[in-house]
């Protein structure tokens, strides 16, 4: 295992259309990523298919998406770690996408609505659970949030609430391995908060009413995330489909 940390993160949303989905994957977790992982400043991938019909904490609504701005891919998420921000802007993802050859261009054509951004760390948090330390890149299941603040005047908030409730509150959290809060250095959202989870059912069985016991921490919780804008589809649950476990 390497003992270099991530602090640079390539994350991208999109869509498949079922005909092409068999192939595209296997072209994708044969091919393009172990090519893309032989660049050493690229620590590790993680793909992920997101699951439907989610239930999110809160009351039903409350989350706001603009559905206008950005393409809404969101079935399928593609994560990058490398030691900085810049492997990904150094060459940029179109430059690299350039170089590959016209068979890899007929794949990467076959992605539909997708967006991605290019983010670094701001804080990371432990779950409850101990994090295996002979694993690389994320774990089974996360859930991923990737949004906006309403205002440049929320934003101290957010990083506040961030930093003083929601991330420590993890560490209680049985099935929880940790949370990191990235920001964008390229894309749409600014902000990305990524919870890392034993598995789907760990989560739903504890997150969903986590804060119930402390009410005045519940409503700023609701406070908070009644100003943020997410994108489409936003926050996934997803389940890791690359590497397999």
């Amino acid at each position: 295992m390497t003992d270099k940390v991530e602090r640079g993160y390539l994350i991208s949303w999109y869509n498949l259309d079922e005909k092409n989905e068999k192939e595209y994957l296997n072209w994708l977790h044969k091919e393009y990523i172990p090519r893309r992982l032989e660049d050493p400043r690229i620590l590790w991938a993680s793909h992920y298919k997101s699951l439907g019909d989610v239930a999110h904490p809160g009351e039903k609504g409350r989350l706001s998406h603009d559905h206008l701005s950005i393409p809404a891919g969101d079935r399928f998420i593609l994560i990058f770690g490398a030691v900085e921000p810049e492997v990904f802007t150094n060459p940029t993802v179109s430059e690299y996408h350039n170089s590959l050859s016209k068979d890899d261009k007929k794949f990467l054509s076959m992605k539909l609505k997708e967006r991605y951004n290019v983010m670094t760390e701001e804080a990371r948090g432990d779950g409850f659970e101990n994090r295996n330390d002979n694993s690389e890149g994320l774990s089974a299941c996360i859930q991923l949030g990737n949004f906006n603040a309403g205002s440049y005047e929320d934003e101290d908030e957010l990083s506040s609430w961030y930093a003083t409730w929601r991330i420590p509150s993890m560490k209680k959290l049985e099935g929880c391995i940790g949370v990191r809060k990235l920001v964008s250095v390229s894309g749409w959202a600014k902000h990305a908060i990524l919870y890392e989870w034993q598995s789907a059912s760990a989560r739903n069985k504890i997150f969903l009413d986590h804060e119930s016991h402390n009410q005045k921490m519940e409503a700023w919780t609701d406070r908070v995330v009644r100003k943020l804008v997410h994108a489409p589809g936003s926050p996934n649950l997803a389940e890791r489909i690359w590497p397999q476990s």
